[in-house]
């Protein structure tokens, strides 16, 4: 194993893209090969990403009573969950949670909402915000508010919006177990759409949702066809009232290895570990980093508390690395 990890891992250093029966291989990897698997996928991340860490904040600023039914999902007004519920904040609230980002060291600051998409009277509060927040903070802007129109993201280009989050969740021949009131296709023609109008992707999902290790290695493979440059990357924390309450959590070594992999197919992508690091990966969450990723959503989550970015902070300095917003040799 260890010299199929060389061989793929080189070629990958070369700039050559990996094939699925390559990486497939390595899905047999356990024990010390998974450590070597992740040193690997981390001399991949350093040549082609440097020791940079891209920190981004979320904001959840319309929350629960979505219309969608996915499966993993506290907001899906489908199941009854202790999520929280409530309408759009008011502009000043978004610009305040923006500047505390700022002021905790975050460079990406993602305005989230619930649904599949906002009314026109929301839309038009989002985009006040987020010009004011673009005048007033030197964060760079994210958005994740479903489906999109070419006319409403060319009014977030104008407010200074770079990148737009919109997941695929999972691997497409798993895509309808998660969820049924839209298909994989309809999240890729927004993608096809944001494209266009040449925002930077953020596009990835979630691990542990039912799927089998190689429909993972197919939702990695995904997203190198789509030309993805950002890529969250969360393990299911399973919420009480959802269908996948009692889902069986994924071991944390089969995550580090999972990162390695999507390393491997992804050698020049932000790798951003996201939702439920804390509870899976408890005392790992730093091999997560020393296995190819390269980023951290820092803060709260969605439905969520994730840990103080004080600790994270730490965690980057004393590993090496720097966050996005330090100059290097800090």
């Amino acid at each position: 194993m260890r010299d199929i990890i060389r061989e793929i891992g080189d070629k990958v250093l070369e700039g050559q893209g990996v094939r699925r029966e390559e990486i497939l291989l390595l899905l047999e990897a356990k024990g010390p090969d998974i450590m070597d698997l992740a040193a690997m996928a981390n001399r991949i991340r350093e040549r082609f990403n440097g020791n940079r860490i891209d920190l981004c904040s979320l904001l959840n600023a319309k929350s629960g009573r979505c219309s969608e039914d996915c499966a993993f999902c506290a907001q899906s007004g489908h199941y009854r969950t202790e999520a929280s519920v409530y309408p759009l904040l008011e502009a000043d609230q978004m610009v305040e949670a923006a500047e505390e980002a700022e002021k905790r060291g975050t460079a990406r600051f993602c305005l989230i909402t619930s649904g599949r998409e906002v009314t026109d009277r929301e839309f038009e509060t989002i985009l006040s915000a987020l010009g004011r927040i673009r005048r007033e903070t030197s964060l760079s802007l994210d958005c994740s508010m479903g489906s999109l129109s070419r006319e409403r993201a060319e009014a977030l280009r104008g407010v200074g919006v770079t990148r737009y989050n919109h997941n695929v969740e999972t691997a497409e021949s798993h895509f309808s177990k998660i969820c049924t009131t839209h298909s994989f296709k309809d999240r890729v023609r927004t993608i096809e759409i944001l494209k266009e109008q040449g925002f930077s992707i953020c596009c990835g999902g979630i691990i542990g949702l039912g799927e089998s290790p190689e429909q993972r290695l197919e939702f990695a493979f995904s997203l190198r066809e789509l030309g993805i440059d950002c890529i969250p990357f969360n393990i299911l924390n399973p919420r009480p009232g959802t269908p996948l309450e009692k889902a069986r959590p994924v071991p944390p070594m089969e995550i580090i290895k999972t990162i390695a992999l999507f390393r491997m197919i992804l050698p020049k992508g932000t790798i951003k570990i996201a939702g439920g690091r804390e509870a899976n990966l408890r005392d790992l969450q730093s091999l997560a980093l020393l296995a190819g990723a390269n980023g951290l959503i820092v803060g709260n989550y969605l439905t969520t508390p994730g840990r103080s970015t004080e600790d994270d902070l730490t965690m980057i300095t004393d590993l090496g690395f720097h966050s996005e917003r330090e100059p290097a040799g800090l």
